[in-house]
């Protein structure tokens, strides 16, 4: 028998003195359909302000690598490289000459600058080690070329005009390198999207869990809701009302979090610049700010999941109250 069979037994309605005697007993301030301060309320802030918390890192991260991957991009495209190999018969002193010379006279070219031997040794060190006798090795000369911004040479014919004149030289454009750079950014930035994809679900599903279960808890007072004329948008309201002030609390203590530990990085990356530990880490991955847009991404991941929770609530509470008779 539904506990509502009793109240269903009444005849007679109320009259006058009878509602004022409700009034008289009810309580001065309206008592909310699910409590603010349960336990499953608590538990669902928790999840989530993780959530947020993984969700801003996520895009943080993102952030971070594609401006890192932009920057190189910007680097690499910037400039590219004659290497002259030495060659038996040949002055190698002779043919970066000339091709100093090719690469001066191409349209589009800013500067052109040539590493001595010592150089071109250096930078083989890391690999073979330093205080090795490198003379009797056939260390290639690598020249650097710089372009001007916002033109793209011919190399196509550049190419062809030092194998011509010398050839033992070869250009390197750094295309490859860019492709590479670009596809791991568009890498970075897929795989983020997918982490945020699963981010969001396990948040509507924790919140339609939370909600089916609060609705059980409260299933009476739904019911007496519905037999005094209260409508199944009235009670999804006060459910949404509800779950959106859990998720904009649990979504700020996440989201915080996230600003926090972003702002203790960008700081802590200032304080190394101009060490040698920091160089190299911006060297690597760039600066460690995600800057005022990153910044906006996190509060508007703050906004979505308490639109997440709340929408989701509803969406729960609308299907569960259909199948009530």
């Amino acid at each position: 028998m539904s506990t509502l069979e009793p109240l269903k037994t009444m005849a007679e309605p109320w009259d006058d003195r009878q509602t004022a005697a409700v009034r008289a007993f009810a309580p001065a301030v309206a008592t909310p359909i699910v409590p603010s301060g349960s336990i499953a309320g608590r538990s669902l802030t928790a999840v989530v302000a993780i959530m947020t918390f993984l969700a801003a890192l996520t895009s943080g991260a993102v952030m971070l690598v594609a401006g890192a991957a932009s920057d190189w991009q910007s680097e690499v495209g910037r400039e590219v490289t004659i290497q002259v190999r030495p060659v038996s018969g040949r002055d190698i002193e002779a043919d970066v000459r000339a091709a100093i010379a090719v690469a001066r006279a191409a349209p589009g070219i800013a500067d052109v600058r040539a590493y001595t031997s010592d150089e071109s040794a250096k930078l083989i060190e890391p690999w073979l080690g330093s205080g090795l006798v490198l003379g009797d090795l056939p260390i290639p000369r690598m020249i650097v070329v710089k372009l001007v911004n916002g033109t793209v040479p011919d190399f196509p014919a550049l190419r062809s005009t030092l194998a011509a004149q010398v050839p033992s030289a070869s250009l390197d454009d750094h295309r490859g390198w860019i492709d590479r750079m670009r596809t791991m950014a568009d890498t970075a930035v897929i795989g983020g999207l997918a982490i945020l994809g699963l981010v969001l679900a396990v948040t509507v599903l924790s919140v339609t869990f939370a909600t089916r279960g609060a609705m059980a808890t409260n299933r009476v007072i739904i019911e007496v809701l519905h037999y005094v004329g209260a409508t199944d948008g009235f009670v999804a309201s006060q459910f949404q009302r509800h779950f959106l002030i859990l998720g904009l609390r649990g979504g700020a203590i996440g989201g915080g979090a996230a600003i926090v530990l972003f702002g203790v990085l960008e700081a802590t990356s200032a304080w190394l610049t101009g060490t040698a530990g920091g160089d190299e880490a911006a060297a690597l991955f760039g600066s460690f700010s995600v800057g005022v847009s990153g910044y906006l991404v996190i509060l508007s991941q703050v906004v979505l999941m308490a639109v997440v929770t709340a929408v989701a609530s509803r969406h729960t509470v609308s299907r569960t109250l259909e199948s009530i008779e």
